[in-house]
């Protein structure tokens, strides 16, 4: 059985605030560990009042530090926004506190519009330098060398995971060209998965981090306890990126019975569209979904993101895809 990870943006919920995300985010990191989750990932975003995790390796180190075994990382660090010395000082620094758990995924996109991009600080051709921006940061976990003027330290000589992250085939080709690790966006940008997947899977070159092609595939996955709660817990982030489409992010609204009269026909269809890859329901729906999709792609693992409103329930909806991994499985024992 592949193996399956959580996905968090440490959500801000109408009425909340960024102190109990980062508690939420933190408690439902401890459950992931005890319910067998092997990747805990966070996500860079900036200018976005319903994601708390902008400061993506302060909050790896919260999470890191208040779990034992579970990988922590990035999906990712934008790394157009950042100098790669500073990325590789900053997991470096995470590394060498929390040894074997710390994987570095790293994103072209700068994860924000561009007014708040230019307010990081950074060139906006970054996309265009990604694959020179990724060599170097490669080139700062080697061991230094003699004379070397610039090290990572700490970060010299330390085995940090890198993955590459894409929605496109941009990152796809690149991943496969150095060898890394590919992680595709088909929790919202499942037009080119396939194509993706074909292509790196197709033109992989074994490195030294990684032998044979390794693909994770986003899902955005809403369980419940029926097929109609799940519906209605769905409705938050139906709500939400209604809003962010219209040029107005919010934080993560309340689940509500119908989006009728929420949204436009258009909107509704390209919202369908973006999100046509989700998985909602009951147990026995997500577990014949999530066969399926497998079987589909041949995914070597699943990373599963859930933007639900009440933290109760979004801790049912991981716990619930736990028992059907559990149960999957024991049947293929």
């Amino acid at each position: 059985m592949i193996p399956y990870s959580v996905l968090d943006t440490t959500p801000v919920i109408q009425g909340g605030d960024a102190t109990q995300a980062f508690r939420n985010t933190l408690d439902l990191a401890r459950h992931a560990e005890r319910w067998g989750y092997l990747r805990y990932w966070l996500a860079e975003h900036h200018n976005m009042p319903g994601i708390a995790s902008a400061a993506t390796s302060v909050v790896i180190g919260h999470v890191a530090g208040g779990t034992s075994t579970i990988r922590v990382g990035s999906g990712g660090v934008m790394l157009p926004n950042h100098a790669p010395l500073v990325i590789a000082e900053q997991f470096g620094t995470l590394a060498s506190i929390y040894p074997g758990r710390i994987d570095l995924g790293l994103g072209r996109a700068p994860g924000t519009d561009m007014r708040t991009a230019q307010a990081l600080r950074r060139n906006m051709s970054g996309g265009d330098t990604f694959p020179q921006d990724v060599l170097e940061l490669q080139s700062y976990f080697r061991p230094a060398e003699p004379g070397q003027l610039v090290r990572a330290v700490p970060g010299a000589g330390l085995d940090v995971p890198i993955w590459l992250l894409g929605s496109s085939l941009f990152s796809a080709e690149l991943a496969a060209y150095l060898g890394l690790p590919f992680a595709f966006a088909s929790h919202f940008a499942p037009d080119a998965m396939m194509e993706a997947l074909h292509l790196y899977r197709g033109r992989f070159r074994p490195s030294a981090q990684l032998e044979r092609p390794y693909a994770m595939l986003g899902l955005n996955i809403c369980a419940a306890d029926t097929d109609a709660e799940a519906a209605r817990l769905f409705t938050s982030l139906q709500q939400q990126w209604t809003l962010l489409r219209r040029g107005s992010p919010a934080a993560l609204p309340p689940p509500v019975d119908t989006m009728e009269g929420r949204w436009s026909a258009m909107e509704k269809e390209g919202l369908q569209h973006a999100l046509s890859r989700a998985i909602v329901g009951s147990p026995e729906a997500v577990r014949r979904a999530l066969t399926a999709f497998i079987a589909e792609t041949g995914a070597d693992e699943i990373m599963m993101t859930s933007q639900i409103y009440d933290h109760a329930a979004r801790l049912r909806s991981f716990e619930i895809v736990a028992q059907i991994v559990t149960q999957i499985r024991d049947s293929q024992a």
